[in-house]
């Protein structure tokens, strides 16, 4: 039995760990400057802890084999954190769209029992992932495409490593500033 993994997009990946890392660097630094009541250690601990939810999140595959389509996670990501499911081609009976709340559109596969499971939109080689989709269970999948484009990704990636400049140039002042007091 062969089976074929799709992993999150890289360049996906890279963009979320760089913001989460872009927006929460600074926090334990500028709360040491400022002598804030939280004490610094504490938002290390707490910021490590985002960090390893966030990629787990992100360590997200999808597995299809002859039979199944499913999606997973490493073993080390508990289950009650990122549940996986896996779907038997055959139990496959349609492609359902959805509106999301920001106006984009996503596909669900409704089982035979009425049960939704999300299409996983965000991995490397979607067209690849949806044509095979459409081999193994016969609907149409022409109109189906990502829910974010890359070029998306690679602006918010821009925007990301110059957020991450001005934390660098804040970060640097805060601690020339703290050393003058």
């Amino acid at each position: 039995m062969t089976s074929t993994i799709f992993r999150l997009s890289p360049l996906i990946r890279i963009t979320l760990l760089s913001l989460y890392t872009a927006l929460t660097a600074p926090l334990p630094i500028l709360s040491q400057v400022t002598s804030s009541p939280v004490p610094p250690a504490l938002l290390w601990v707490g910021i490590g802890l985002g960090a390893i939810a966030l990629y787990a999140a992100l360590c997200e595959r999808v597995v299809l084999s002859d039979r199944t389509i499913a999606v997973t996670y490493p073993r080390w990501v508990p289950g009650f954190f990122r549940k996986g499911w896996s779907l038997d081609w055959s139990d496959i009976k349609e492609l359902k769209p959805r509106t999301t709340g920001q106006g984009g559109l996503v596909y669900y596969f409704l089982s035979n029992d009425g049960k939704g499971y999300l299409l996983p939109m965000r991995v490397a080689g979607f067209t690849r992932l949806v044509n095979e989709v459409q081999a193994k269970t016969g609907i149409d999948t022409k109109d189906v495409k990502p829910l974010a484009q890359p070029w998306m990704y690679l602006i918010l990636l821009g925007f990301t490593l110059l957020l991450l400049l001005v934390d660098g140039w804040t970060i640097t002042n805060a601690i020339n500033l703290g050393k003058l007091t």
